[in-house]
């Protein structure tokens, strides 16, 4: 597949119009490669460990959610330096969807909902509201990952709230609320948003909540996931 071409299927699985305006010339093509497509790779992060092992399998392209290249770049060193250079010299196409993804159908927070069988889903400004019907431990294993609970659950939640990846927004955490929903579960929580949230909150990793709609993308797509979760384990 040209380029051209596999762009194209990107922008209409996640229109780039429907991200929010700080991603602007931060998704799309970040890095520009061989023009011919024929080994694709995913990823939630271009991290070294990620582009080896996508160079290891002689990938063309490699789609991630979140961009190496936050900040505009006047310097190329360190670490930045180093996933740059790795890149082109592998002439890998670097692909980046982020709040276009999380934004999109089937993008990252239907993932998540569809992960914790979320029933009578609707969508949030950022996110999605429905019907849980796992336990809090269930939620925590489907996640894969160890979650914090703020306020008070009794182990069940009837009405869930989701915004994967750092969703902790007081106006979020309000529209959740006002929807009716019982607990509102994402990512790098801060103390004084949690002392001031309306209803209970379900802290998990940012990895948790983002990395199952990339992995679900590529199986869809029939590429290559390469998962990178960062090390953590909880002390006794």
């Amino acid at each position: 597949m040209h380029i051209g071409a596999f762009i194209e299927e990107m922008e209409r699985l996640a229109p780039p119009q429907i991200a929010d305006d700080f991603d602007q010339e931060r998704i799309g093509l970040i890095v520009e490669g061989k023009p011919e497509i024929n080994k694709v790779c995913c990823a939630l992060d271009s991290t070294p460990a990620v582009i080896a092992q996508a160079a290891m399998v002689s990938a063309d392209m490699l789609v991630v959610h979140h961009t190496p290249l936050w900040t505009p770049v006047t310097q190329l060193k360190g670490r930045t330096a180093g996933i740059i250079r790795a890149i082109l010299a592998e002439e890998m196409n670097l692909y980046v969807m982020h709040t276009n993804l999380d934004r999109a159908d089937n993008g990252v927070n239907d993932a998540l909902a569809r992960l914790l069988s979320l029933t009578n889903v609707s969508s949030l400004s950022l996110g999605r509201i429905g019907r849980c019907s796992i336990s809090l431990f269930d939620i925590s294993r489907r996640l894969g990952s160890g979650v914090r609970v703020w306020g008070e659950i009794d182990n069940k939640v009837n009405i869930l709230a989701v915004v994967a990846g750092s969703g902790f927004e007081p106006v979020l955490l309000q529209e959740a609320a006002d929807r009716g929903a019982d607990a509102f579960l994402s990512a790098e929580m801060k103390h004084a948003v949690a002392r001031a949230a309306p209803l209970p909150c379900i802290e998990a990793t940012h990895y948790a909540l983002e990395a199952p709609a990339m992995r679900e993308l590529a199986a869809r797509m029939g590429w290559e996931y390469i998962d990178d979760a960062p090390l953590t384990r909880q002390l006794p």
